[in-house]
């Protein structure tokens, strides 16, 4: 039993956590943008782990529905690895994480009085479900690269906004494109390599119908908008003039990195990061007046 369990795949090789920065980061510039404090971040952050959950979930039923369809087979530290290639426990496993995330995301939407945000979030929610499930899941469609965007662009980081503003405002539109574009630039640069497989599966990713030329070539593309719509948000949040220029440095140094090399998850996923986080930084550093 120990030597099976110490040739088999380790639950953080699994994890993989850095992915999960796709859901913390809408979350960070829904504070960056709106400034929300007390109660309503409170919120945010609660609301962001959600997310998290609500990703873990769909990351496990997407390796669950690629181990029985045929795709992505050769990825070595899956969760249906982990489980041993126990379909039953590793879908079990997705679905807890699904039902934890929901029932979170609910208590946080009763807690701030916002229930209408269900409108237009339950349906991002069913969509991130269909994206795996079914004999047909969304994510060997054509349609699997615009639920991706869907879900993260007005779906995470426009709830996110209007629960830490609450108020419909045309700030929010930028933010969602930039989240749009980010979240499918990590999915394109996650494509390539497993062409031929997911071919053979029947998958209609963007790669098995354009190639892998054209989807890196999108990857950095997508990024480019990220990185404009972002910083669209940033002048209209009225930040400091540290965190602008933080902003501006760091999209110039992650622009030219993704633009100059083959984009992959973690190049994008990085680029991002110390982006947002650097504007967060000096933004916090200039309202505490620690330049003075």
């Amino acid at each position: 039993m120990q030597q099976t369990r110490a040739a088999g795949v380790r639950w953080w090789q699994a994890l993989d956590p850095p992915i999960y920065l796709i859901s913390v980061l809408p979350g960070v510039a829904a504070w960056l943008s709106t400034g929300s404090t007390g109660e309503p971040l409170i919120h945010v952050v609660l609301a962001t782990l959600a997310v998290i959950l609500l990703q873990h979930a769909i990351n496990v039923l997407n390796d669950v529905s690629d181990w029985r369809l045929g795709a992505d087979v050769e990825k070595a530290h899956s969760w249906a690895r982990f489980h041993r290639l126990n379909l039953r426990v590793a879908a079990a496993h997705g679905n807890i994480s699904l039902a934890a995330g929901c029932l979170l995301g609910l208590a946080v939407l009763v807690q701030a009085d916002k229930l209408w945000l269900l409108a237009g979030a339950a349906p991002m929610v069913l969509l991130g479900y269909l994206y795996n499930s079914g004999p047909r899941p969304l994510s060997y469609t054509y349609l699997g690269e615009w639920v991706t965007g869907l879900c993260y662009g007005p779906g995470v980081y426009g709830s996110l906004w209007l629960l830490a503003d609450g108020r419909p405002s045309l700030t929010v539109v930028p933010g969602s494109l930039a989240f749009f574009a980010l979240s499918v630039a990590l999915l394109l640069s996650h494509q390539p390599p497993q062409i031929e497989t997911d071919r053979q599966a029947g998958k209609q990713s963007f790669a098995v119908r354009f190639g892998a030329r054209q989807t890196r070539r999108t990857a950095r593309l997508l990024y480019l908008i990220f990185l404009l719509s972002f910083g669209a948000v940033v002048w209209l949040a009225n930040l400091t003039i540290a965190g602008r220029g933080a902003f501006i440095l760091g999209a110039l140094v992650s622009g030219l990195a993704v633009s100059l090399t083959r984009p992959s998850p973690r190049r994008i996923l990085t680029g991002a990061t110390g982006v947002i986080l650097a504007t967060l930084l000096l933004q916090l550093a200039a309202v505490s007046g620690a330049f003075g």
